[in-house]
């Protein structure tokens, strides 16, 4: 009879270690879903602040660049799409290619020396230089939240407690094919 006491006090330690251990899991992948969003949260955050100095660096611009208008209209179309975009997917997509354009204008700016030598320009492209420099560190810290929550959804024993609990994987944000490129430097100096 005793020893039936201890096999049953060993069994119920058990099954309270795996409640205990179950409740654990489940708090902490809800933890770490959590992160992630917050992550793209703060993406977008530095969206938004990078789109509110845009219009003043397209007016600054504006008036030096006549005929590059292209790269300035697609600048508009794209922070407004990014203004109406319902989903956050939606406005990381758009920021990842407003970031390209942002380069491209850059490039151009090179042909103006006078643009190049106004204090509001420098002080605006510092702004917006600043922004993308917190946008890639949010994007680093974005990607490493999700890679360790799909690894905690996907690894044994967690994954139990994750498919349960509907868990499902994340998409990591990846870099658009042109921006992965090679710089043509000769091409940027003209030759």
């Amino acid at each position: 009879m005793e020893n039936l006491w201890i096999l049953l006090g060993a069994v119920a330690g058990m099954a309270v270690l795996l409640v205990l251990w179950y409740v654990w899991t489940a708090n902490n992948l809800v933890a770490k879903r959590n992160r992630v969003k917050q992550c793209r949260s703060s993406i977008c955050v530095v969206l938004k602040q990078r789109n509110d100095l845009l219009p003043n660096l397209v007016a600054a611009v504006k008036s030096y660049m006549g005929h590059e208008s292209e790269v300035l209209v697609r600048i508009a179309e794209l922070r407004s799409r990014m203004s109406a975009a319902a989903s956050e997917g939606e406005q990381i997509k758009a920021g990842g290619e407003l970031s390209s354009l942002l380069a491209r204008l850059n490039v151009s700016i090179e042909d103006y020396p006078e643009l190049k030598a106004d204090g509001q320009f420098h002080r605006l492209q510092a702004n917006i230089e600043e922004m993308e420099l917190q946008l890639q560190a949010v994007r680093r810290t974005y990607n490493a939240a999700v890679t360790d929550y799909n690894n905690a959804i996907e690894m044994f024993p967690s994954s139990v407690v994750a498919r349960r609990q509907h868990h499902r994987q994340e998409e990591l944000i990846e870099i658009a094919e042109e921006e992965r490129r090679n710089v043509d430097v000769a091409a940027l100096f003209g030759k």
